[in-house]
């Protein structure tokens, strides 16, 4: 499939496969309940995800937020099969109720554990035996790795790659694409969804390249242990209805100073989905998000400057943050690079794109990503080390070392860098070229300065 046939594959499918979500007030929400005591919103079925309250104390900082409670472990899943010597990955174009764009390029099985075990009552999730069975194929990825940390307590995902020889029979709504074709749709505006960078992220290259690192893997090791081990965190579930600095109506729970997020209710109408009408309620954010890495090469190897950053739903007190984050929920502080990075000269910036947030649980939640290039290995401001790119492979091969945000970038960066020629391998055959189309800055949402220059106050807790 070219390109070409790709975007006309996708805007077949926009035809017949959507969903339609309008906000309801969260009174109104069918199968969800207030619970009297604390006023949490959970599921009837006491499965899926419930709305609860948390307090947080980190450091010297002390704070009240909702938080999203599901310990569950899902499954992201990519199916692989090669032909005419190219891998090629098997991509279901699903919409989801809070996408700002409707369908989005998601991975082959996208399903909490409540979905695949059919809590929904809905329809099977299709190829799902391929990562429930893995053993009987050659499995090149399986890893948990946590979500977005600042605002879901307890949920891992199962992170896979599964490489089959079977005749695949491919469904409405999937199509078969290139990693080089992949890369290329990331820098395309809310198009490769937030699951799919993930998997992407840990992927590890067919034949990487030469690593010369700044610093060795076992002395970062040590920095991260120091850090988990002297940040002081205290997480405690509180009533949701008493929440400092947080007021509900009938509508809505809203931060009194109009800051982070809101909580939400939704109805869906959708099409195409394995359930084809429900409410819930979701996190929105008050505005749009940026993440950014700055990057740089040490002796030719890539390196990018990153952080570890402690947040309430981190299964180990801290994983490793980009140079900048500042989205939905994030409690950690504002990074000391933030203004380097929004003023970067044009030619510096690698990647510039709206990449969107799982929007099964967030509204038309969307960050900036940034990649800006500096000549030289600047001096590490306190807290921040240079990682090499294989490093921060390696540490992906492990669980919870890498925050979602930063396997997000990592995915753009790493698409930039086959664009170069500097991962061989990833851009084999077929679509080897079409990844230069993320470098040096020419991606569709390299205009995107221009209508998102604010960021969240997400930081700001």
């Amino acid at each position: 499939m070219s390109l070409d046939a790709f975007r006309a594959t996708l805007a077949a499918t926009r035809e017949r496969v959507h969903t339609h979500t309008r906000p309801i007030p969260l009174d109104a929400l069918d199968d969800w309940r207030t619970d009297p005591e604390t006023g949490a919103l959970r599921h009837r079925s006491g499965r899926f995800f419930s709305i609860e309250g948390l307090r947080v104390r980190l450091g010297d900082r002390d704070w009240q937020q909702p938080i999203i409670v599901q310990p569950e472990v899902g499954i992201l899943g990519l199916l692989a099969k090669r032909t005419g010597g190219v891998r090629r990955f098997l991509v279901q174009l699903k919409p989801e109720p809070g996408n700002r764009n409707g369908v989005q390029i998601s991975p082959t099985v996208q399903a909490t554990r409540s979905n695949y075990t059919g809590v929904h009552l809905g329809s099977a999730v299709p190829y799902l035996s391929y990562f429930r069975d893995a053993a009987r194929h050659r499995v090149l990825l399986d890893v948990r790795q946590s979500e977005h940390a600042s605002c879901f307590l307890g949920k891992r995902n199962r992170n896979m790659v599964v490489e089959t020889t079977d005749d695949i029979a491919v469904r409405p709504g999937f199509c078969w694409l290139t990693r080089a074709e992949l890369d290329a749709l990331l820098g395309e505006d809310d198009l490769v969804n937030m699951d799919t960078r993930s998997v992407l992220a840990c992927l590890p290259d067919e034949n990487p390249v030469t690593d010369r690192p700044a610093h060795p893997l076992p002395e970062l090791l040590r920095w991260i242990t120091d850090v988990r081990s002297l940040t002081e965190v205290t997480v405690e579930r509180r009533p949701l209805h008493g929440l400092a600095g947080w007021r509900r109506d009938r509508d809505r729970i809203s931060h009194h100073e109009g800051r982070l997020f809101d909580v939400i209710g939704v109805q869906v109408e959708a099409a195409g989905r394995e359930v084809a009408r429900w409410s819930q309620p979701m996190l929105a954010p008050r505005g749009p998000g940026l993440v950014a890495l700055l990057v740089t090469r040490v002796e030719g190897t890539p390196h990018a400057l990153v952080r570890p950053a402690a947040e309430p739903g981190c299964a180990d007190v801290a994983e490793l943050a980009p140079t900048v984050q500042h989205a939905i929920g994030d409690p950690i502080e504002p990074s000391p690079l933030l203004d380097e990075v929004l003023g970067a000269a044009p030619d510096t910036v690698l990647f510039d794109a709206m990449l969107s947030d799982e929007g099964g649980r967030f509204h038309h939640s969307s960050n900036r990503h940034l990649i800006v290039e500096t000549p030289d290995a600047r001096p590490e401001p306190p807290g921040f080390r240079w990682l090499s790119l294989g490093q921060l492979t390696e540490l992906l091969r492990h669980s919870f070392y890498v925050n979602m945000h930063t396997r997000s970038l990592l995915a753009c960066l790493r698409a930039v860098e086959a664009g170069r020629g500097g991962l061989a391998g990833v851009g084999a055959a077929t679509g080897a070229g079409a990844a230069t189309a993320t470098t040096a800055g020419a991606v569709s949402g390299a205009a995107t300065a221009a209508r998102t220059g604010a960021v969240s106050g997400g930081a700001a807790v």
